[in-house]
């Protein structure tokens, strides 16, 4: 009996060991596929954090930050704004970029050698490539990149003396022991100016010690300063450009000295332009047998050099606005000019001319004409009157010859600017940078005739230089004049935050042309046709990538080309440039 039962408990065992056997089988099974999940999980969270992490110091060093050349324009053209973001957040170079220009330490000042780990650290967070451009593709790129840190740096506080003109107390006329300010000892701080002027036309304007009682011209003229013309955030500037293309035309008269016409517009408000017509199709191309200096001057290209000076953020250009004004109502029957008005004439085809007084195309052979009556125009806000605020003119050293047949000092000696840096005022301060500034911006727009420059008498050689007539810019795009970079090419040095601001440019998120084009269209004649074709604006591109080109170029061959001004953009303008 007993076997039996244990034949039958044996028999019973036989039969359920395969079963738990599988059991078991399966549960090792399922542990082991959650536990791949688990693992493929955790993997793929370590890879997205990766892909948001900003570059490291190393990837954003001077000599690594994206450059652009005209292959690469090509192809990042057809690329998105993320994909160019991967891949360590730099730009595909070409090959022969990444084995002839490779991060090395040399290529910064000496100086800046010890702190060369800080630096790359402030450009890190400066450009913030890999956050921003994500961010650029739903929204505005103009916005964004305004909104930059490279374009939003701290700077400490202006002094008294760094402001070109002041609105004077009481008390400081009191002071001066004056008879003005005896007179005016008895006023009361918060008294009325009053206009004095009987001329019909002007407005009876008040204005007090408040800000908000001055005409925008004039807020203009009292924001100009040591460091800048303007401030890009500075409320008034919107409201500025509002007034020279909306405020009635009181007065019109040809403005002495230059080459070709201009007029001096006058407002109700005591404020005043500076006008340049339109003398010609805006597609069409200086015809490439013309000198430089027999070309016309634009209109459009006073206007486009006014945002492409602002875009780099050198802010030194006086503020500049297109209008369509009627030349007969607003010049014709309004001037005091009798030599102005003595040239005007109706065409065959019923539009009203004229030509004016000037040293070179101002002939019945070369009108200015209305369509019949209506003219674009350029209008430029007039600096501050030469009795109150003294400008300085300057030789450029790089100046060409203005003769058919001669060449320059500089086109010949392609050691010029060792001559340069030992002739004041290129010897201390930033005066040398700032000229190569000068030289970028007019190679991108292609602009030969910068034969002077101007500063402020009262700030000396520390300040800024006006980027003042630009009109013979933007005259041909299928074809880039190289000569214009001679100061950058010859001398190799750029400003850190001029180079940092090129290289941005250069970033399929915030591509020059595209900025431009942005910035383009609000001035009120963008909706009459744009102010720059198509063409014009791929040149830009093109040209921008030529000048990271000959920075590269320096830098391959130079120890000291980048000048350090990024902490703050403020340089120490005693500071010896090399």
């Amino acid at each position: 009996m007993s076997l039996s039962v244990v034949a039958s408990l044996s028999s019973s065992m036989i039969k359920l060991n395969p079963c738990r056997s599988t059991r078991s089988i399966y549960l090792g099974l399922a542990c082991l596929s959650l536990a791949l999940h688990l693992l493929l999980a955790f993997f793929c969270l370590s890879v997205l954090q990766t892909a948001c992490v900003l570059p490291t110091s190393s990837s954003l060093s001077p000599s690594s930050i994206p450059r652009t050349d005209t292959q690469h324009h090509q192809s990042s053209a057809h690329s998105s704004s993320s994909s160019a973001v991967s891949s360590s957040h730099k730009l595909p170079t070409s090959r022969q970029d990444e084995e002839h220009h490779k991060p090395n330490a040399k290529t910064l000042h000496p100086k800046e050698k010890d702190s060369f780990s800080d630096a790359t650290e402030r450009e890190k967070k400066l450009i913030e490539a890999g956050k921003v451009i994500q961010k650029v593709k739903s929204g505005s790129k103009l916005e964004a990149l305004f909104k930059l840190p490279l374009y939003n740096l701290p700077r400490p506080e202006l002094q008294e003396d760094d402001w070109l003109l002041r609105v004077e107390t009481n008390e400081h006329a009191r002071d001066t022991g004056s008879e003005e300010g005896q007179r005016e000892d008895a006023i009361n701080s918060d008294s009325e100016w009053q206009s004095a002027s009987q001329e019909e036309g002007y407005d009876k304007v008040t204005w007090t010690s408040d800000v908000e009682t001055h005409p925008p011209w004039l807020r203009f003229h009292l924001g100009i300063s040591r460091r800048e013309l303007y401030n890009r955030k500075d409320p008034n500037l919107a409201q500025l450009t509002q007034y020279l293309a909306t405020q009635r035309i009181l007065g019109a008269v040809q403005k002495t000295g230059g080459t070709q016409l201009k007029l001096l517009m006058s407002f109700p408000n005591y404020g005043q332009a500076l006008l340049k017509p339109m003398k010609q199709s805006r597609d069409a191309e200086t015809d490439v047998n013309l000198f430089y200096f027999s070309d016309f001057e634009r209109h459009n290209a006073e206007i486009a050099a006014f945002h492409l000076d602002r875009l780099l953020g050198f802010n030194r250009i006086p503020p500049v606005v297109g209008r369509l004004v009627n030349v007969t109502t607003e010049i014709r029957e309004i001037t005091t000019d009798h030599r102005l008005s003595r040239t005007f004439f109706t065409s065959p085809v019923g539009n009203v001319c004229f030509y004016g007084r000037c040293e070179y195309y101002c002939s019945s052979e070369h009108p200015v004409c209305g369509q019949p009556h209506a003219l674009e125009v350029s209008l430029a806000v007039m600096l501050p009157d030469l009795t109150l605020a003294p400008r300085r003119s300057w030789r450029s050293p790089w100046r060409r010859s203005y003769s058919r047949t001669k060449l320059a000092q500089w086109e010949k000696d392609p050691a010029y600017c060792d001559t340069v840096k030992q002739t004041p005022p290129y010897i201390h301060g930033t005066r040398l940078v700032d000229l190569i500034d000068m030289a970028v911006l007019d190679f991108l727009m292609s602009n030969m005739d910068r034969h002077h420059y101007e500063t402020f008498e009262k700030f000396g050689n520390k300040t800024f230089l006006l980027h003042l007539d630009n009109g013979r810019a933007f005259g041909r795009h299928s074809r880039d004049e190289p000569s214009i970079l001679a100061p950058l090419q010859q001398c190799c040095r750029i400003r850190r935050s001029t180079l940092l601001r090129l290289r941005l440019l250069s970033l399929p998120g915030f591509r020059l042309s595209d900025v431009m084009r942005e910035s383009l269209v609000q001035d009120p004649l963008a909706g009459v046709a744009p102010l720059l074709s198509e063409p014009h604006l791929s040149a830009l591109d093109r040209r921008l990538a030529t000048t990271l080109q000959v920075v590269q170029s320096c830098q391959h061959h130079h120890k000291d080309v980048i000048y350090n001004d990024v902490e703050g953009d403020n340089v120490d303008y005693d500071q010896q440039p090399d």
